[in-house]
C-alpha cells in the first residue's frame, strides 16, 4: 500500500485498516509459528503499512493543535 492510497483514506477508514492489518499480523504470526505460512516475509510488508497508517493518524491528530499554536 501506498503512502498517497492512504492519504486518500478518511478518519474511519484509516481505522479500520489498522485493525484489519492487525489481525492480518496476528493471523500471520500464528501461521508461521505452526508452520503452515505460504509466505512468512509477508509480516514485514504488512508491519510497514500497519507504521503507515499509524504515522498517518498520528499526524492527523497533531495537526489541529499544531495550527492552533501559531496564532
Amino acid at each position: 500500500m501506498k503512502s498517497s492510497e492512504i492519504k486518500a483514506m478518511k478518519d474511519e477508514g484509516l481505522k479500520s485498516k489498522d485493525l484489519s492489518l492487525r489481525e492480518e499480523i496476528f493471523n500471520l504470526k500464528m501461521q508461521n509459528k505452526a508452520g503452515t505460512a505460504e509466505n512468512p516475509l509477508k509480516i514485514r510488508t504488512l508491519k510497514r503499512d500497519l507504521a503507515r497508517v499509524k504515522t498517518e493518524m498520528s499526524a492527523r491528530a497533531n495537526a489541529p493543535a499544531a495550527e492552533g499554536k501559531g496564532e
